[in-house]
């Protein structure tokens, strides 16, 4: 088959790529690389600040869209981010791809109007990005994202992709629900795509002994800390590090490329990733197919939509300073704990996300 992959979010369609390549398949990326992430594409498509970057950029896109015909399948990450356009016209785009393609799928993996209008609207979850059961999550972005997806074009684009796309591949739990009251037939669940390195692999087996830390890793977005709660975590573990200084060492990284943050990941036990999802990421994952215990959402549903009845490796907390401490608190008081988590992570990933599995359920959505 010939697959055309359109945007990026946290390295999830080139890993898909690669996969979908060892299969035998001929497979082209395009994308920014997630902005400052840098993550792997055939062709970088970035735009430049500016009136004569923005018409550069336009004139690129333009001149490439003649050679975007004939796939079998063409997938974007999302209706509007998959390029960087304006709505009307990554409408325009779509629809010319639509009409020169096999197939066109939607990607439901991160911030859109349905993930938004069940959040916002129809608060169908307990907690998400917009809200917890104790307060408003406000913040400059989600402020902006939710004037952006219920209240301008967006909207209106993003239900048209929905709509006339051949199929809606979602990627967590949280999306997955946004989208299947409205596309019950159209929407499947896949989970997310993750090589798996076995050079990656920490050693798991050895206890962390009484008088050994805990190396703690958190990622710093600096302009977007409050977006999964990193700002919280943060500060959690700050106590816990000036609580239990003998037992506890924070590694941080701020605002890294994706292959440094991958080498400090290497050194460290325990990552902590975000507090609004009930579902692990690309990032969590990535840091659990290595060896690493992830504090981070693992929520039942999770753990049902994968049909998971055993493993638990997933440190769940709840959106809120005091329970990510406590959560922290225990797996110091109870330090030999870590190796059996390592390894249940290790396992949990080649289960449910080894990313040639993970391809071929891809292949099955897109031909049925």
């Amino acid at each position: 088959m010939r697959i055309l992959l359109l945007g990026e979010y946290s390295n999830v369609h080139w890993t898909l790529a690669c996969a979908l390549r060892r299969l035998g398949h001929d497979v082209c990326v395009i994308s920014d690389g997630d902005t400052w992430k840098r993550y792997p594409t055939d062709m970088l498509l970035v735009r430049r600040p500016g009136t004569w970057g923005s018409i550069a950029y336009l004139y690129k896109v333009l001149k490439l869209l003649p050679k975007l015909r004939g796939y079998d399948v063409v997938q974007f990450i999302n209706p509007i981010n998959f390029i960087g356009l304006k709505a009307e016209r990554c409408m325009h785009v779509y629809d010319y791809l639509r009409r020169h393609n096999k197939r066109v799928f939607l990607g439901a993996y991160g911030d859109d109007y349905y993930f938004v209008y069940n959040s916002v609207v129809r608060r169908a979850l307990r907690y998400s990005d917009y809200y917890t059961p104790t307060r408003e999550v406000e913040h400059e972005w989600n402020i902006r994202q939710k004037h952006e997806w219920l209240q301008t074009s967006k909207k209106e684009v993003s239900i048209h992709v929905a709509q006339t796309c051949d199929g809606i591949i979602s990627a967590l739990y949280e999306y997955d629900v946004a989208y299947r009251p409205y596309f019950p037939d159209k929407t499947t669940f896949i989970p997310l795509p993750i090589e798996i390195d076995e050079h990656d692999t920490i050693e798991c087996g050895k206890a962390v002994g009484s008088q050994e830390k805990i190396r703690f890793f958190i990622g710093i977005q600096r302009t977007r800390t409050e977006l999964k709660g990193t700002d919280i975590m943060l500060r959690a573990l700050e106590r816990i590090v000036a609580d239990y200084p003998d037992r506890a060492e924070m590694i941080k990284a701020e605002s890294v490329p994706f292959a440094q943050y991958k080498e400090m990941l290497r050194s460290s036990d325990v990552l902590l990733d975000q507090i609004y999802s009930y579902t692990p990421a690309m990032n969590a994952l990535q840091a659990m197919s290595m060896g690493l215990v992830v504090v981070s959402g693992g929520e039942e549903e999770n753990y049902e939509i994968l049909g998971e009845k055993e493993l638990r490796p997933i440190i769940n907390v709840q959106p809120e300073e005091e329970d990510v401490y406590r959560q922290l608190e225990q797996l110091i008081l109870h330090s030999e704990r870590i190796p059996q988590l390592k390894r249940d992570s290790i396992e949990y990933v080649r289960r449910h996300h080894d990313s040639i599995k993970v391809a071929r359920q891809y292949l099955k959505a897109w031909t049925t």
